[in-house]
């Protein structure tokens, strides 16, 4: 049997933080189209708000302290990706531009093989 940790569930306070943030976001969405009237610094005004308290509220629970720690690893990896040069990347381009034309002309000529097999010398059907 293995033994995999086990992750425990989080606080109700926690949760509660999400959820307002959530609301808070929702609610930011909803002014920008309410204040579809008002000049549009003002609906932007209300939509940044809604993000900014939001964020704020993610910030101070676990899961999204966890989720910005996450985020922080992810680029961290990113940065050690090795991206091949244009050269390389056209000559793989061309390596697998040429192998799926061979396995069409393989797959094209398998099936007619297999068509001229069953239909004129086992069928005797004549096209």
């Amino acid at each position: 049997m293995s033994n995999q940790p086990v992750q425990t569930v989080g606080s109700s306070s926690d949760k509660l933080k999400v959820i307002l943030a959530v609301c808070a976001l929702v609610a930011g969405i909803v002014g920008f189209y309410v204040l579809s009237d008002k000049p549009t610094y003002i609906r932007a005004i209300a939509l940044v708000a809604g993000l900014l308290v939001a964020v704020g509220l993610a910030w101070t629970s676990t899961p999204g302290r966890d989720f910005v720690n996450f985020s922080r690893e992810a680029i961290r990896e990113t940065k050690k990706v090795v991206w091949p040069t244009r050269r390389e990347a056209l000559q793989i381009t061309a390596i697998v531009f040429a192998f799926v034309l061979t396995m069409a002309l393989f797959l094209w000529g398998t099936d007619k093989l297999l068509e001229f097999l069953l239909y004129d010398v086992i069928l005797g059907w004549k096209k």
